[in-house]
């Protein structure tokens, strides 16, 4: 369900989510005051930052995006504290997500001290056209794009974090169109073609993880089951193209997953 990740990052990386880790990455014990006194640590703080477009910035939800939804599942207080910061923007291309961590002073300086970097990007890029209809070759010349983008986003992230470890997390799509009964309302022709470009965009952000050591989470596994079978409407909300408040639920569920299996926290 995931890219593998290098060995050294998930031992580095536990090492910081460990419970009663120092405040600092190289932080010291605080000295003993009398006999019976047992050395003391300040809770680490992790931060996860969000990138992307309408899903993880939680658009037509009405409720928590799975972003936040995640930092709260890994938080273990007092031990592990958890911030999130979600940069994510409605509308935004693979194209958008680079500028944006070349450029936005704000998001560079969150990305840097970040231990988590989790990114959803790549449905906006081929959007559902007139000028394309169902034709799935009219949309094919954008997918190398969009994996040549996604690369180079998470090779801006590591430039930013150089120093420390950070474990960028791709999320792909159950469908970069409309879905579930949303989607058969429009015909089997866009059934069909939604489901080819699909497969097309999320074989770039799976191909991208294995290539850059990320993690990667099924989320069409997460909505449509392991076979893709199941009808995800119930995941939907009322514009059939976002995840409504159980949709969230179930993305943070898997990304928490992948999480948990890449750090044994």
């Amino acid at each position: 369900m995931h890219g593998p990740v290098r060995p050294l990052l998930a031992l580095v990386l536990a090492g910081v989510l460990a419970a009663g880790c120092s405040s600092t990455r190289s932080g010291s014990a605080e000295p003993s005051t009398g006999p019976s006194a047992t050395t003391s640590t300040a809770p680490h703080t992790w931060s996860i930052v969000a990138l992307g477009d309408s899903v993880p910035h939680g658009s037509k939800c009405h409720c928590t995006p799975f972003p936040e939804l995640t930092g709260a599942d890994l938080a273990a207080p007092p031990e592990r504290a958890v911030t999130v910061a979600n940069d994510a923007v409605g509308g935004y291309t693979t194209d958008d997500v680079l500028t944006q961590l070349q450029s936005d002073s704000a998001v560079i300086d969150r990305v840097r001290t970040s231990d988590v970097v989790e990114v959803e990007i790549g449905a906006n890029d081929v959007g559902y056209s007139d000028s394309c209809g169902t034709s799935v070759a009219c949309y094919e010349p954008d997918i190398p794009v969009v994996e040549k983008n996604l690369a180079a986003i998470v090779s801006r992230v590591h430039e930013l974090t150089h120093g420390h470890q950070v474990l960028v997390v791709l999320l792909d799509y159950w469908s970069v169109w409309l879905g579930g009964q949303y989607a058969a309302e429009q015909g089997d022709a866009y059934v069909t073609a939604a489901a080819e470009v699909t497969d097309q965009v999320n074989t770039a952000i799976k191909d991208t993880a294995t290539s850059t050591g990320s993690a990667y989470v099924d989320l069409r596994a997460a909505f449509k089951g392991p076979d893709y079978a199941y009808d995800e409407t119930h995941y939907l909300a009322s514009d059939g193209d976002h995840p409504n408040a159980a949709g969230h639920q179930q993305i943070a569920a898997a990304t928490v997953a992948v999480i948990k299996t890449v750090l044994p926290l």
